[in-house]
């Protein structure tokens, strides 16, 4: 009973100093908000606080959001801020959203972490399991990282998709596969990319099923769940058309995403290289880019099947550096998902580096951009270079994870080479 009480009272203080430390922020820097809501490394043209605002004004004049060409973002979201008072007379309730969205998505990674999926799947169990930290340290972690804290302060939009996601692998992890299909459908309502997670998300829904259904094979299992993802997104489809009236959204929203067609600075790798490039040769780029994009799905879930949440992972700190119109929120939900690894965390080669790189490019990012943008003594070239940096920081720590966790499958199907150097000739 004591043990209970104790842990209830730890959840309680996490989550009342995770949320205590935002709203301190939000009420003693007023303009500390506003200010990162306009950094490209927290807002993108899908994601943008002040681009939902515009199109939330128009929306509440009865006019087409998607007429300006500036809003972006799902239709589903203009309802449920116009339910809020304003937010430039009345922020602190989108404040409070924005915070229990936080704490939300901190509450399915705590269940991840607790049901030990990352050390001991159905089909590998690491040596190393027992070497792991449990959902308190983990959740910690993904609320007091200074990329959450900066986006939930800056109110993109990419916190619903990330809330989403966690509890999509959190569902799966439970043995609840039709609400882990229902929170991915979400997820790729507001974001499209969150579709490629499809396959391996199957894979772990399938793996951790409860024992009274485990008499399907992985295709039937896939036939009778995939369809649900797609018919919950025609009904999130439907709602968008019945709120807009038309089907404009759909090349305003993913068509974006697709095409590219807003070349607004971000810490990806795309805009620079579509800036500079020839438009006869878009097309044939802008398929090649989605083609690597994707291509990482089936090797990956193939690979490493015996450990579909290490596939997850392993996707999202993919799609954070290669997707279309990445933020700092993609590399803090990627971070939020690494520490479930503490077990490989020895065999990793090169952590020093690689937080040393991210450090280096979250500091000289936003000096680079002042130098590009405010002082006009740079040009895209500085900020371009930096972002490249920041990508290889991340490659890195997506490589080094994806080896720790193969030598830890190698080294339990052959333990005589345990410890031993490994050299590839």
């Amino acid at each position: 009973m004591d043990g209970g009480k104790v842990t209830v009272g730890r959840t309680a203080a996490l989550y009342a100093g995770a949320a205590v430390l935002r709203l301190a922020i939000f009420i003693l820097l007023p303009d500390l908000p506003d200010l990162l809501t306009g950094r490209v490394e927290i807002s993108t043209p899908v994601t943008s606080f002040k681009r939902l605002q515009e199109g939330l004004f128009l929306y509440n004049h009865n006019v087409s959001p998607y007429d300006g060409g500036v809003y972006h973002q799902a239709p589903l979201f203009l309802p449920l801020f116009s339910l809020l008072p304003n937010a430039l007379s009345y922020p602190i309730f989108t404040y409070l959203l924005y915070i229990a969205i936080d704490l939300l998505s901190a509450s399915a990674l705590w269940k991840i972490a607790d049901s030990g999926e990352a050390g001991s799947s159905a089909l590998f169990t690491s040596p190393r399991r027992e070497r792991r930290w449990n959902g308190f340290i983990i959740a910690a972690i993904f609320l007091f990282n200074p990329f959450t804290v900066a986006t939930c302060l800056g109110r993109s939009t990419s916190v619903f998709t990330t809330c989403a996601i966690l509890h999509a692998i959190a569902k799966a992890v439970s043995g609840a596969p039709f609400s882990a299909m229902v929170a991915l459908s979400f997820a790729s309502y507001l974001s499209m990319y969150p579709l490629l997670l499809l396959p391996p998300l199957v894979l772990l829904c399938f793996d951790r099923q409860r024992p009274e259904r485990a008499n399907k094979s992985v295709v039937s299992f896939a036939a009778s769940h995939v369809p649900v993802v797609f018919g919950v997104l025609g009904l999130l489809f439907g709602m968008s058309y019945l709120i807009t009236g038309s089907w404009e959204f759909l090349p305003s929203t993913y068509g974006v995403q697709l095409t590219l067609s807003d070349l607004t600075p971000n810490v990806g790798l795309w805009w620079y290289f579509f800036i500079e490039m020839f438009d006869s040769f878009r097309s044939f780029f802008l398929a090649v880019f989605w083609l690597h994009l994707s291509c990482y799905v089936g090797g990956l879930s193939i690979r490493i099947r015996r450990q579909p949440l290490v596939v997850l992972t392993l996707l999202l700190g993919i799609f954070a550096i290669f997707k279309p119109y990445p933020s700092i929120s993609d590399t803090s939900l990627f971070l939020a998902m690494v520490p479930l690894y503490r077990h490989v965390f020895p065999l990793m080669r090169y952590s020093f580096v690689i937080a040393a790189v991210i450090m280096y490019a979250s500091f000289l990012g936003p000096a680079f951009y002042y130098l590009w943008i405010y002082a006009g003594s740079g040009n895209a070239n500085f900020f371009y270079a930096i972002t490249l940096v920041w990508g290889l920081g991340q490659s890195l720590l997506v490589c080094d994870l994806m080896f720790a966790v193969l030598r830890d499958e190698w080294e339990l199907e052959r333990p005589e080479m345990a410890g031993k150097e490994i050299r590839q000739i």
